[in-house]
């Protein structure tokens, strides 16, 4: 898993402009390989599509993996014929490979790729890239897995899909629904800072990108889309799913470590209600209060465990004071990554040792309350020990959550603005946080189309209007 620094922080959201000249606002790669069949026919559909829908200036790159039949010189031919198609040659195989390659060379401000096979309805292909125009949303993808999807597939995949799915958001805590649908989009502002930590240069290359992106803080949007299988799909099912599955045990074994500089990228785009500084709004509590749950939960049953294990062949006392310590450890280091999102491995030891000074008042309680129990009864039954130790680890429970997040993980305060004349464009490195009420303004600006609606207009667009706000 690459750990090299990120090229520069996440940059704020903003309405992409469109102009008659420059750029195009689209740029949508097809990777391929041994395509010479298909090719000509899916990207001429795409082409009239885009034409025929798409209000903006547009290109389809065809990106060749190192084909070995007439791919090559049916991507050429199709790039002398329509202005808005060019090819892409790479030498060596890989999905993820040819993606990288086109989109960090990109100038257009929205990458999306497609399958050759278009089993998707391209009537989802505005809906996809919209919400990247308009700021919305960072990356977007297609899913076949919503409810109002309408997919037709042979059961065989249906159930390696879902089954996968399933993976993702049991190891990697993924809330997207649908990581392999061929049809993707992403900012490039957005991808210039992911690309970098994406390892993957095969079919786990998207996944890895959506997991990144989703611990980065970015904003997902999912599309319902129309979806037919293509029988005649060249995908090996068993080889993309064992080189997926040793993606997932990869990624999750660097999200764990804290190997990833994610941290760097965890700041919000500036448009984030939750960055602001509001007051009497606990931050985060709710979530906190889940995960403090969960993991306490866990670590009552392994504490339970332990202390039978222990109570074997030593005194209760003595039983409780390891058993607490060794389920202490585990559980300050299961609440500083899973309930208060610490990552990495700076504060570790200074969180361990807090989190001992939690445990010496567990400790306190737990052993009182069997002190208490000896003196009441000479000897005890062993539930009625573990119904005590449950009991006062119940009150310890609560006690350790309010120390936790006031004292061992305390937020952190709200960075101050960086000082300078006046206010700095979104995308300067030394910007700062924004005007908490600047980022609810309409600071964009607005989309004028780029051919006229007319079907013989032939003149140039007209040029994009600007709102003054917009001016920074």
């Amino acid at each position: 898993m690459r750990t090299d620094s990120s090229p520069g922080s996440l940059p704020a959201r903003e309405h992409l402009p469109a102009a008659a000249a420059g750029p195009p606002v689209l740029d949508v790669v097809i990777p391929v390989y041994n395509e010479e069949k298909d090719l000509r026919r899916c990207v001429l559909r795409l082409h009239e599509h885009l034409t025929r829908t798409f209000p903006y200036a547009f290109r389809v790159t065809v990106a060749d993996n190192a084909s070995v039949d007439a791919t090559p010189h049916v991507a050429a031919r199709l790039a002398a014929e329509l202005p808005e198609v060019r090819s892409v040659r790479l030498e060596q195989k890989g999905r993820g490979r040819a993606l990288r390659t086109v989109w960090s060379a990109s100038d257009a401000p929205v990458l999306a790729y497609m399958d050759v096979d278009l089993s998707t309805d391209l009537n989802a292909l505005l809906p996809l890239v919209a919400p990247l125009i308009s700021g919305h949303s960072d990356l977007a993808i297609g899913s076949r897995l919503a409810r109002s999807s309408r997919v037709v597939r042979g059961a065989k995949r249906e159930f390696i899909s879902r089954t996968y799915n399933l993976i993702l958001r049991g190891s990697l805590q993924a809330r997207f629904s649908d990581a392999q649908c061929g049809f993707k989009a992403i900012r490039r502002d957005v991808a210039q800072v992911l690309l970098p930590l994406v390892e993957d240069t095969g079919w786990f290359f998207d996944t890895e990108m959506l997991v990144l992106a989703e611990r980065a803080g970015c904003r997902i949007h999912e599309v319902p889309v129309d979806w037919v299988d293509d029988p005649d799909s060249t995908v090996h099912i068993v080889k993309t799913a064992t080189e997926d599955l040793k993606g997932v045990w990869r990624v999750g074994k660097a999200l764990a470590t804290g190997s990833l500089p994610l941290d760097r990228l965890a700041r919000p785009f500036g448009d984030d209600p939750r960055d602001r500084d509001l007051t009497d709004v606990p931050q985060g509590l709710a979530r906190q209060l889940v995960g403090f749950c969960v993991v306490g939960a866990l670590s009552t049953l392994f504490y339970l465990l332990l202390y039978s294990g222990f109570r074997l062949f030593t005194g209760s006392q003595v039983a409780n004071a390891l058993a607490l310590l060794v389920s202490a450890v585990a559980n300050t280091a299961a609440n500083r990554r899973l309930t208060f999102g610490v990552r990495g491995r700076g504060g570790a030891v200074r969180h361990q040792a807090q989190g001992l000074v939690v445990f010496g008042i567990g400790l306190a309680l737990t052993s009182g309350s069997l002190a208490a129990l000896n003196a009441a009864s000479a000897d005890p039954d062993h539930s009625t020990e573990l119904a005590v130790l449950i009991a006062a680890n119940l009150a310890a429970t609560v006690l350790r959550f309010l120390l936790f997040r006031a004292w061992v993980f305390p937020d952190a305060p709200p960075a101050a603005p960086a000082p300078g004349p006046g206010p700095t464009g979104a995308g300067s490195a030394d910007a700062g946080f924004p005007d908490p009420y600047r980022a609810w303004s309409d600071a964009t600006v607005r989309l004028q189309p780029v051919r006229s609606a007319g079907p013989d207009a032939t003149g140039p667009a007209t040029e994009p209007a600007t709102d003054p706000r917009s001016a920074r």
